[in-house]
């Protein structure tokens, strides 16, 4: 009886245990250099400058560029999915705001820096 109670039980629990990840099959993908600072987050491509909404994916991005930046203001060349929707009124920022659903791959350097200043 016991063994007839788990086989019913398994296929509940494989359903109930399903992947719930934030991906997203109708977001686009962006690429390009990510900067995160303390309480903000852009993403620069080629012909766009987006805000970025910071929430867990951009947090997990930050976390892994940490070790890799040389300075604060260095950014890294990032690919992800996500969707961009106008940015509320009363938020400070670019006119449009990028909110990552999924994380696709993460540069291992530092992008050059387009103007060299020295100090």
């Amino acid at each position: 009886m016991k063994k007839f109670l788990y086989l019913l039980l398994l296929p509940v629990l494989m359903v109930a245990c399903k992947n719930t990840n934030t991906k997203c099959d109708n977001c686009e993908t962006y690429t390009g250099e990510f900067l995160y600072l303390e309480d903000a987050a852009i993403l620069k491509g080629t012909d766009f400058i987006y805000s970025v909404e910071v929430n867990q994916q951009a947090k997990e991005i930050a976390d892994k560029i940490a070790s890799i930046k040389k300075d604060e203001f260095d950014m890294v060349e990032i690919t992800v999915k996500g969707i961009v929707n106008p940015k509320p009124e009363n938020v400070e920022g670019w006119d449009e705001i990028l909110t990552i659903k999924e994380i696709i791959t993460i540069a291992d350097e530092p992008t050059a820096a387009d103007i060299l200043i020295q100090q």
